[in-house]
């Protein structure tokens, strides 16, 4: 490899980094909707053009950012302690990303309604699958499918303006109002 070529591979990875924790933060401070690839880009110092090749689009950039932040770390289930009340926090902060968004709708870029759709299973629903197989529930998949169903429509409930006291509750109330009623089929 000569020198050239590697310069440009660390200019891609430093490129592709600085994208991945510009993303990061910025969908933090604004959630995803209010998040532009110019915003991105301009915070990254590079070209927001970068985001489609290194990532696909916006979507596939968040969902790169949100495996970065995870890490190798295991995730827990939504009963788990504290669990609930960071992802109704994160979804109050950020509004309807998209690993909730597909529980709703089709994302409209196929590709990144597969990768949505797989990050919901694989951070949401699988956690409660193995927790209610350990437990030896009936139909555990199914009882996860419900929870994560349910919890991504108080998200929306809550945010909607529809439900005067969801939209007013907080988190940590909620959520400790929300595992009391869905642990009440132990």
């Amino acid at each position: 490899m000569t020198g050239t070529q590697e310069a440009r591979r660390r200019d891609s990875a430093r490129s592709r980094e600085a994208l991945l924790r510009a993303a990061s933060e910025l969908f933090s401070e604004r959630g995803f909707d209010r998040t532009t690839t110019r915003d991105i880009g301009r915070r990254a110092g590079v070209d927001p053009a970068l985001i489609a090749r290194y990532f696909g689009g916006k979507t596939q950039l968040y969902l790169a950012a949100v495996e970065a932040e995870r890490g190798d770390a295991p995730v827990s289930d939504l009963l788990a302690p504290d669990r609930l009340r960071q992802v109704l926090e994160g979804a109050a902060r950020r509004g309807l990303v998209p690993i909730l968004q597909v529980g709703v709708q089709p994302l409209s870029d196929p590709e990144a309604d597969a990768a949505a759709r797989a990050a919901l299973h694989d951070r949401l629903v699988e956690p409660l699958h193995r927790r209610f197989v350990a437990e030896g529930r009936a139909q555990p998949r199914l009882r996860a499918e419900i929870v994560v169903a349910a919890v991504i429509g108080i998200v929306l409930g809550r945010s909607s303006g529809a439900f005067e006291e969801l939209g007013e509750v907080a988190s940590d109330d909620l959520a400790a109002l929300l595992q009391e009623t869905l642990r009440g089929g132990e």
